[in-house]
């Protein structure tokens, strides 16, 4: 058993968090390039967390630009147990409206051109992403989430930064996915290979352009329910970090890669293994 170590990827309109004790700002160097900002680390009770803007203070960084790989890195690097993302998505159901949460607990991937592994030619490996989040977590966020959020759900990562066309939303309905994003796709799959169990908690903004009949979404719109989604989300973290259990028991995605690396030791890259040291050290010691 050991402590808590909550690291937070804030997306569109999660730009910091407030009540933490002895916070500062940590610049935190990565073999896979810098992360999108400094890291405002902290605690928050008896539990440690660590704040990363995922786009960067001012919202500079374009989702299909973000160094995913470096940003997971880094927070490994810190000491982080645990990730929990909230990203701002739109939604794909009647049923869940702008300014609702969804605990998102499915995904599909629909994404292009950027890098899904910390692995690679000369160190192999294969993850399970059969359940791509951490169910402890999960439950955890949604019970201090409270009342009028949604317990699972079907992300659809796609590419952007563009929206979607109404035909491409209306298949992913069809397909049934529940919200639509830009950035939980490579982030979960690299939480994964770092053995950080993972949770992502989707604040909705807006209906999807699915519906035919209503003026296709836009950043006025986003923009205007993004303040509120952000207050709720403030509280949303610090009711987690307060009412976490007194010890984190450990989780059998601590230890993932034990049955996933599938290259010798002896033919293994001494240079991928050496960038690999935060995320994969212990696995590949």
């Amino acid at each position: 058993m050991t402590g808590w170590h909550i690291g937070i990827i804030g997306g569109s309109g999660l730009y910091d968090v407030a009540g933490v004790e002895d916070g500062r700002w940590v610049e935190v160097a990565t073999p896979w390039g810098p992360p999108s900002d400094a890291i405002f680390t902290g605690r928050v009770g008896a539990a440690r967390v660590s704040f990363l803007p995922r786009h960067g203070r001012g919202h500079r960084i374009s989702p299909d630009a973000l160094n995913a790989r470096a940003n997971i890195d880094a927070l490994k690097r810190l000491g982080v147990t645990d990730v929990l993302a909230v990203s701002s998505v739109g939604s794909l159901v009647e049923e869940r409206p702008p300014g609702s949460f969804t605990i998102v607990d499915q995904f599909i991937d629909r994404t292009k051109g950027r890098v899904s592994s910390f692995f690679g030619t000369g160190c192999v490996v294969h993850v399970s992403m059969a359940d791509p989040v951490c169910p402890r977590l999960s439950a955890l966020v949604a019970d201090a989430a409270g009342a009028g959020v949604d317990r699972g759900g079907t992300y659809l990562a796609m590419e952007g930064p563009q929206f979607s066309t109404r035909a491409e939303s209306l298949l992913y309905r069809q397909w049934g996915c529940h919200v639509i994003g830009m950035t939980a796709m490579p982030e979960a799959k690299l939480a994964r290979e770092a053995e950080l169990p993972y949770a992502l908690v989707g604040m909705v903004t807006d209906y999807d352009c699915w519906r035919e009949d209503e003026a296709a979404v836009d950043v006025t719109q986003v923009l205007a329910q993004l303040s509120a989604n952000a207050a709720k989300a403030r509280s949303m973290v610090l009711a987690l970090l307060r009412g976490l259990p007194a010890e984190r028991e450990a989780s059998p995605i601590d230890t993932c890669l034990d049955a996933a690396i599938i290259t010798a030791k002896s033919a293994r890259d001494p240079a991928l293994v050496a960038k690999l040291d935060a995320v994969a050290g212990r696995a590949l010691a």
